[in-house]
């Protein structure tokens, strides 16, 4: 049976992130008298993100929740015993210069609009309804997606198949009936093909090109080259840059 929906991650595969947090952290860092407190400024955006993803595996792990992951992400950036007031005013302080640099990735418009009329679209993050609600209206592209399914909400993070499962089940599909298009080779990727769902890895400026890629997801380089992965009937596609 064809391909009747496709779910996307948000992070790194439709909003770049990587850059947004890049730059965000940067200005707050400038803004709040600390460049010079971690080393370099490399050495504190490293550090920052280091910090990150042990809290986002706390998280999904269901050892924390949303909130206190990011006061954590904040007291350990700091080593400061802060209150949660505290912890989430200087959040709220970096997240005001993170949102003035959100962008969508070239691609993602161009593919979006080609597959309209023949899939149906939604999306599956490991974040908050809250934050990425929020996200796809400010870049929008909200109204492209008939469901928005987040970990926060369900109960269930990406890799487990309970998350993958909980999105075909809102569109009434079967996984096999269901792409899912995510940038993590991993959660994504792994996640999605172990699901049953035809599993899609976006791996960007080849950023994983050291490692052996999962079993299971197809990986490309670009969205251009997902219709024609999905057999779309668009004249939209490039042919994949991976052999």
């Amino acid at each position: 049976m064809s391909i009747q929906a496709v779910v996307w991650d948000v992070d790194d595969t439709l909003f770049d992130y990587t850059t947004a947090d890049r730059l965000g952290m940067r200005a707050h860092l400038a803004a709040e008298g600390l460049l010079d407190d971690h080393g370099t400024v490399e050495q504190a955006l490293a550090r920052w993100r280091e910090i990150t993803e042990l809290q986002w595996a706390r998280f999904a792990a269901g050892e924390a929740t949303f909130e206190d992951q990011r006061r954590d992400r904040v007291r350990v950036f700091l080593g400061q015993e802060l209150t949660d007031a505290e912890a989430d005013a200087w959040f709220q302080r970096y997240i005001a210069h993170y949102e003035a640099v959100w962008t969508l990735f070239p691609d993602v418009l161009p593919v979006l609009d080609a597959l309209a009329a023949s899939h149906r679209h939604a999306v599956l993050s490991n974040s908050s309804l809250h934050v990425q609600d929020r996200k796809l209206r400010a870049l929008g592209v909200h109204d492209r997606f008939e469901a928005i399914l987040c970990a926060a909400e369900l109960g269930v993070s990406k890799p487990e198949a309970g998350a993958f499962h909980a999105v075909c089940e809102t569109l009434a599909l079967a996984p096999h009936q269901v792409a899912y298009v995510g940038d993590h080779p991993e959660i994504d990727g792994r996640g999605a093909a172990e699901a049953g769902l035809l599993s899609v890895w976006i791996d960007r400026g080849g950023l994983y090109a050291t490692i052996d890629p999962p079993a299971g997801p197809h990986r490309i380089a670009s969205l251009a080259e997902l219709p024609s992965l999905l057999g779309a009937d668009t004249r939209f596609g490039a042919p994949s840059t991976f052999g």
